[in-house]
């Protein structure tokens, strides 16, 4: 029996009872079923989801499951992909220990950097495209047992020409870990989607602050090439557990294998305690996956430019910074720099420094300002849009960039990059959050591979701009990244589609968003941008 009560808007008549509470017989509905009354305008409990659709799509049976204990199995997992962050930091100081060991120029150096940089940007939109035909978890699987594999081989390398190659090739695997950021978002309900991409950005944090704890342990005693192996340690463990995680339904679904993808829904549903929707599991519609050319349609053309630029400037100014600020620490401030550079242009070009202790413990410090990044990335984006976050983001870092012009001395310095990565760490976090949003399903990891790889660009060119050109100006450095940073805070406000509160994309045939928003989410008279 479903009871249900008057409201006074009906036409029936009076006879209908004074009480104004109605009973109907509904035949097949078992007996022990308690009434529930919603209150006006509250969603419907995701025990009820979809009662009477006769089928529902990924994206329904996502929201219905929710957010449980599979999902924080599987944030821990990817995360540890993730903390391939170790073989990013490890650049800055393995570039003066080899500098120094090796006796080589400046160029060689910046040139040791740019070679990872090389093979990442080499790489990106291949593992996009294996992800897209071949599924997340294989191209995942496949980059992170690459890196793993020559990561530890470089500790090996004789001469410089070895490392080089063997460095590139682990530039090559590391490419394809972004893809872990697809696979994640693809298990997560809208509302939990964007703090969770947050969160896991933790772990890209928890490996860089680990990589110089490392370094302070190692170096002194065991050497480099120690450093080199010993930082591959996340990615074995990553090794041994990726075979526990499950390949994305809505990859399974758009490749036409909709048992698989149910039953990977059911084992999700089981995990977390939720019951599953009703009815049968379909697709929009079937698609070619992972064509370069559905980044280029009129609906995305912009979006994809836009965010070409966006992740170049992120990873033009992040890992410039990274560079930098063991430069600046050496130096004492930016004022000593150019005047260092004036007395070292009359001495032997092959003169170097190695990292002190309190060098080592100031990267410590500018290396934990990316957790504050996290959080503050955390507690804006949902709140003001990414968009906005990601503007936001690249303003600060170029205000604290120009005030590096300023001769401050060290603790100040420090302030200033730790404001500055903070801020530029966040920046990189929404555009992880934006990216696999905006596009559908089908080219959801390609479009993530072309903008890792268009980021890789502006990586394998910093080191130039943070090593080389430090050497004829300084300010001139510094300017190229505050101007850059301008440029991406204007082009994140010209993105066509902000897409906060909106679900993930199924089909790109459809109008963009159409698929959940309205679905629960808001109000009908609500407007849809």
């Amino acid at each position: 029996v479903v009871k249900f009560r008057r409201t006074g808007e009906s036409s029936r008549s009076e006879e209908d009872g004074i009480s104004g509470e109605h009973e109907v017989q509904i035949e097949g509905v078992r007996p022990e079923l308690e009434p529930v009354e919603l209150g006006d305008g509250a969603a419907v409990p995701k025990e009820f989801a979809n009662p009477t659709d006769d089928t529902f799509m990924v994206e329904d049976a996502v929201e219905a499951i929710g957010f449980g204990k599979f999902q924080w199995k599987l944030s821990v997992i990817t995360g540890l992909a993730w903390a391939n962050a170790m073989e990013m930091m490890i650049l800055s100081i393995l570039a003066p220990q080899l500098h120094c060991e090796w006796r080589l120029p400046s160029w060689q150096v910046a040139l040791l950097t740019s070679v990872v940089f090389v093979g990442m940007m080499s790489s990106s939109t291949l593992w996009g495209n294996i992800s897209d035909q071949y599924g997340r978890k294989t191209g995942l699987k496949i980059s992170v047992l690459w890196t793993l594999y020559y990561g530890i081989l470089s500790g090996f390398a004789p001469i410089y020409s070895w490392i080089l190659v063997l460095r590139g090739l682990v530039g090559f695997g590391i490419g394809g870990v972004p893809q872990s950021v697809t696979l994640y978002a693809e298990f997560l309900p809208m509302k939990a989607r964007a703090k969770c991409i947050l969160l896991i950005e933790v772990f890209w944090a928890l490996g860089t602050v680990f990589e110089v704890l490392l370094a302070v342990v190692v170096m002194p005693t065991l050497g480099w090439r120690w450093l080199l192996i010993l930082s591959a340690l996340p990615l074995l463990l990553f090794a041994g557990l990726c075979f526990w995680l499950p390949e994305s339904a809505r990859y399974d679904v758009l490749s036409g294998n909709q048992e698989k993808a149910l039953a990977t829904l059911k084992r999700i549903a089981t995990e977390n305690g939720a019951p599953m929707p009703l009815g049968k599991l379909v697709v929009s519609r079937q698609e070619d996956r992972g064509k370069m050319r559905d980044l280029f349609t009129a609906h995305f053309r912009w979006t994809t430019l836009l965010l070409w630029f966006i992740w170049f400037s992120n990873a033009f100014s992040y890992y410039g910074l990274v560079l930098l600020t063991t430069e600046l620490f050496q130096a004492g401030d930016v004022c000593s720099i150019s005047s260092r550079r004036q007395e070292v242009k009359a001495k032997c070009s092959l003169t170097c420094e190695y990292l002190t202790e309190e060098d080592y413990t100031d990267l410590l410090w500018t290396t934990l300002s990316e957790f504050p990044g996290v959080l503050v990335t955390l507690w804006i984006i949902d709140r003001i849009g990414r968009k906005k976050t990601m503007a936001l983001s690249f303003l600060v870092f170029s205000f604290c960039s120009l005030l590096l012009f300023l001769c401050v001395g060290r603790n100040v310095l420090t302030v200033l990059l730790f404001i500055a990565r903070a801020f530029i760490s966040g920046g990189f976090q929404a555009a992880y959050v934006y990216t696999p949003e905006v596009y559908p399903t089908a080219t959801r990891a390609l479009g993530l591979g072309t903008c890792s790889g268009m980021a890789r660009v502006g990586a394998l060119i910093t080191p130039f701009i943070a090593q080389v050109m430090l050497e004829s100006s300084v300010y001139l450095t510094l300017l190229v990244y505050s101007g850059c940073c301008l440029l991406a805070a204007l082009a994140s406000c010209f993105l066509p589609i902000e897409t906060k509160g909106r679900g993930l994309q199924e089909s790109s045939h459809k109008e963009w968003g159409q698929e959940m928003v309205g679905r629960g989410s808001h109000s009908p008279g609500e407007s849809q941008e």
